[in-house]
């Protein structure tokens, strides 16, 4: 069953979704829960049989679908992959653990199991169009989900999503089609497969370009400014669940696939846009900072906080070392973890007062003290506080960015502080003071199945702040792999590259500025 473990994690909530068709209304969310649970399982299955002192890929499946055009099945993952995956099983299950009284809730369900299928299936390929498929299908569910069960504004955000997302892509497409073109002049046959791609050395100037195409693609989905403004909009008018799993595991194919593409297939064009990049991705962190402390709907200000610390995951990732790499894959855990969390908190006040309005709010601290304990370990989490998940993510990402440049290391740096100021007046706006809306004053406290989504979350983003071996050793074996293969294209063209079970031996693959080899 391991050697075709992926795609029983990519395929089982498929399945599941269909005959879920046939499933009774009532049983539905029971029938969700229990799929969304076999999953997790499976996911935590996968990870007690990952070889951590392995670097490379792991539980590698390869499928010929159009062997002319060098298009096959293939999967695999390694420590950059595997805990996000796992993490996209864990948020499905929490997710619909977690859903209330929606209504249509049966669509809903099937909706989510489609959408974790493409979720995984985005996190392990290792073929460019299987990739490109999954990255793709992944929009029409959460449209979707926007769509149909979103807020007054919910066409015009699911639409402005949809077109972003979808515009960016076939940029992405472009680019992945040049680079088989690239292959096919260089060896004589058509390829997809990513690793047959990192033995590909490219000119500067085909890098650039390159890079440019399949960075608008990663940008907006990031969203990196000044792509980002869908991403308000549809955390604006999401329902709870939508929210949860935007934030926790979609933003962050953005971030991944720089570091599964970008930087292994451009070392050059990524050294060359490194500086650029890093100013985009501190303005992002302080602008939305900003912004994030101007708000008044306790929605927001987690959409905008959600944004400014993927400034800091894409810093992490361009300070092209293994520390900032570790780093900015960890707080992509992280931050999944604590804006998945915070997400879920404003859905729970939302069901009893129906409004996300802070001047609403005040005192709540007296009412729901269990609600207000949990939200104020997850806003401690989310300003990075020493011993919360957040914090190892963020020190490891400017402690390797400050290799690169210590002046914008030390203005993000500077920058974080501002989330600590907007949260904070945020949590004092909710829950300190006197209770002056009488509508507050009997709300009730957490419920036993609110409780079961949030205090797992809460001992993750405990344990893994003080513990983060567990996920950082696999992690940062995996990224230096990918920093040492950098390393050997970029400074040393005639090296050869060690990519562990696929291409042990065989030289890179120089392509002339002609397009020869």
């Amino acid at each position: 069953m391991l050697d075709h473990i992926l795609s029983i994690l990519i395929f089982f909530p498929a399945l599941a979704g269909v005959l879920g068709f046939v499933v009774h209304k009532d049983s539905m969310r029971a029938y969700g829960i229990a799929v969304s649970i076999i999953e997790f399982a499976l996911s935590l299955w996968l990870w007690f049989a990952f070889d951590n002192g392995v670097s490379g890929m792991q539980f590698m499946e390869q499928l010929p679908l159009i062997p002319a055009f060098g298009v096959n099945y293939i999967l695999g993952v390694d420590g950059i992959s595997l805990f996000i995956i796992i993490l996209a099983a864990f948020f499905t299950m929490i997710g619909i653990a977690s859903l209330t009284d929606t209504k249509d809730v049966k669509n809903m369900i099937v909706t989510l199991l489609f959408l974790q299928m493409t979720m995984v299936g985005v996190f392990a390929a290792l073929d460019a169009m299987v990739f490109y498929v999954f990255w793709e299908l992944s929009l029409v569910p959460m449209l979707y989900i926007i769509g149909a069960w979103g807020g007054e504004k919910r066409i015009y955000a699911s639409i402005k999503f949809f077109l972003y997302t979808f515009a960016g892509s076939l940029v992405m497409l472009v680019g992945v089609l040049f680079m088989a073109y690239f292959y096919y002049q260089a060896t004589g046959q058509w390829s997809f497969a990513i690793l047959d791609w990192y033995r590909l050395i490219l000119p500067e100037s085909f890098q650039l370009w390159l890079f440019a195409a399949f960075f608008l693609g990663f940008a907006i989905k990031v969203p990196m400014f000044p792509f980002h403004t869908w991403l308000p909009y549809a955390h604006g008018q999401a329902p709870t669940i939508g929210s949860v799993i935007l934030a926790a595991i979609l933003l962050k194919m953005g971030t991944y696939a720089f570091i599964r593409f970008s930087l292994p297939l451009f070392p050059d064009a990524s050294t060359f846009f490194m500086i650029p990049i890093a100013v985009l991705a501190i303005i992002m962190i302080i602008y939305t900072a900003m912004v994030a402390y101007a708000q008044k709907d306790v929605k927001q200000v987690v959409a905008y906080s959600s944004i400014s610390h993927m400034g800091v995951i894409i810093l992490g990732t361009f300070a092209l070392n293994v520390e900032g790499i570790s780093g900015s894959v960890f707080l992509m855990i992280g931050h999944g973890v604590v804006a998945g969390a915070l997400f879920l908190l404003v859905g729970v006040i939302y069901d009893r007062r129906h409004t996300k309005l802070m001047s609403e709010f005040g005192g709540l601290a007296s009412v729901m003290p269990k609600y207000a304990t949990i939200f104020g370990i997850m806003m401690m989490a989310s300003v990075g506080l020493p011993l919360t998940i957040n914090f190892v993510g963020e020190f490891l990402s400017l402690l390797g960015f400050y290799q690169q440049s210590h002046i914008l290391t030390l203005l993000a740096g500077v920058a974080i502080i501002v989330g600590a100021i907007y949260m904070l007046t945020a949590y004092k706006k909710m829950f300190f003071g006197k209770v002056t809306k009488e509508e507050n004053k009997h709300l009730p406290d957490v419920n036993k199945r609110e409780l079961i989504a949030l205090i797992p979350l809460v001992m993750i983003t405990i344990w893994l702040g003080i513990y983060p071996k567990v996920l950082l050793g696999p992690i940062s074996n995996s990224v230096e792999s990918i920093v040492q293969l950098m390393h050997d294209k970029a400074v040393s063209h005639e090296a050869k590259i060690r990519i562990p079970n696929l291409s042990e031996g065989v030289e890179i693959i120089t392509i002339s500025q002609q397009g020869g080899h």
